[in-house]
């Protein structure tokens, strides 16, 4: 008898290691042989059960769980998987009766708490209960991720921002590659009113390093793209500005003689400089790998981005053109001022109207 459990024993863990390689029928066949030996081997009934489960034949999967617990009726592991099995609606009641059974048989189990708390789902008012039992899955394993996902799922519903962001912390630091806390933490910096873009945009790069195929990280890391290309006619149109006043485009009353003297265009031209360089190009040069190339792709893509850099591109054009040539007439460079200057505003305008509709 000892060699026969013990060579039960072995035909469990062999099938956990062959699910765990995605080799599920080569474990279902082992695990039918081991059955048909000792069809009371509550551990085989329920590595059965995950192997009809992966291949989507959920009334077999239901039955080895039964068989599992017949043979076994206190048998937590059983009990956890028939919790997650009948997640959500409409079946929530059988769930929450099965994590209750799992908490009751293991409550020092970690495991057992979280699936307590993911069945108290239904109905609502549980919400509250429900983050207590997370807060117990994480004192009994604080090392555990997984348990901090209890919490910041409760903590998300019930709009506790503080607890949001704490668990997702935490979890990162127990694994730098946890992909939920990488999410939760750059949604978090874009909602953070004191985040400046390339922050936010950071934030989604590191979040798309271990969720590549998150489309939603995707379309915010786009749009904090976009929200920086359009920042760029800013700075643009503010050496516009700078064009105007030392281009003496606008006489008052300071000296208003043309030509403007060569220094002092050289010195408009070097503050343009100093604007791109501080404003834009320092900025660009410290974001990590995976935003430079977003803008690259942006581009490539989309219109509105290719529109909000050409008419960056424009605006700074036309400033320097009317900054460097020295002028003995002021109605060129003054229409190149407003050239510059009124596309790029009405553009802005359209842009945040349609932003507000």
């Amino acid at each position: 008898m000892t060699g026969t459990a013990g060579g039960l024993e072995n035909a469990v863990d062999k099938a956990d290691l062959l699910l765990e390689a995605g080799r599920t029928e080569q474990a279902r066949e082992l695990l039918a042989r081991r059955l048909a030996e000792d069809p009371s081997d509550a551990k085989a009934w329920t590595r059965m059960h995950r192997c009809h489960l992966r291949a989507e034949e959920y009334e077999e999967a239901e039955r080895a769980l039964d068989q599992a617990l017949a043979h076994a009726p206190d048998y937590a592991y059983a009990h956890i998987l028939r919790s997650y099995f009948f997640h959500g609606a409409p079946n929530w009641h059988k769930a929450l009766a099965a994590g209750k059974e799992a908490v009751r048989c293991a409550p020092d189990a970690w495991e057992a708490h979280v699936a307590l708390a993911k069945a108290m789902m239904h109905p609502f008012d549980q919400w509250p209960a429900a983050l207590e039992v997370a807060f117990e899955a994480v004192r009994l394993a604080p090392e555990e991720p997984d348990a901090h996902h209890a919490v910041y799922f409760y903590a998300e519903l019930l709009k506790r921002q503080d607890l949001v962001e704490s668990s997702a912390r935490a979890a990162l630091a127990l694994d730098p590659e946890c992909p939920w806390a990488h999410k939760v933490l750059a949604e978090a910096t874009a909602k953070d009113p004191a985040a400046k873009l390339p922050q936010v945009a950071d934030s989604y790069a590191t979040a798309l390093g271990v969720l590549p195929q998150d489309r939603e990280m995707h379309k915010a890391l786009q749009g904090a793209v976009y929200r920086m290309l359009r920042g760029t006619r800013w700075l643009a149109l503010l050496c516009v500005a700078i064009a105007g006043v030392t281009g003496r485009l606008f006489p008052g009353d300071g000296p208003d003689e043309l030509p403007v003297p060569v220094g002092t265009r050289l010195y408009a031209l070097a503050v343009m400089g100093a604007v791109w360089g501080f404003g834009a190009w320092r900025r660009y040069r410290r974001m990590r790998t995976g935003v430079r190339l977003s803008f690259g792709e942006f581009l490539r893509t989309n219109f509105w981005g290719r529109l909000a850099v050409g008419q960056a591109a424009w605006c700074t054009l036309c400033a320097v053109v009317v900054v460097a040539v020295p002028w003995t007439e002021r109605l060129v460079p003054q229409i190149l001022f407003w050239l510059a200057l009124v596309p790029t505003l009405l553009t802005i305008w359209f842009e945040r109207a349609a932003m507000r509709t």
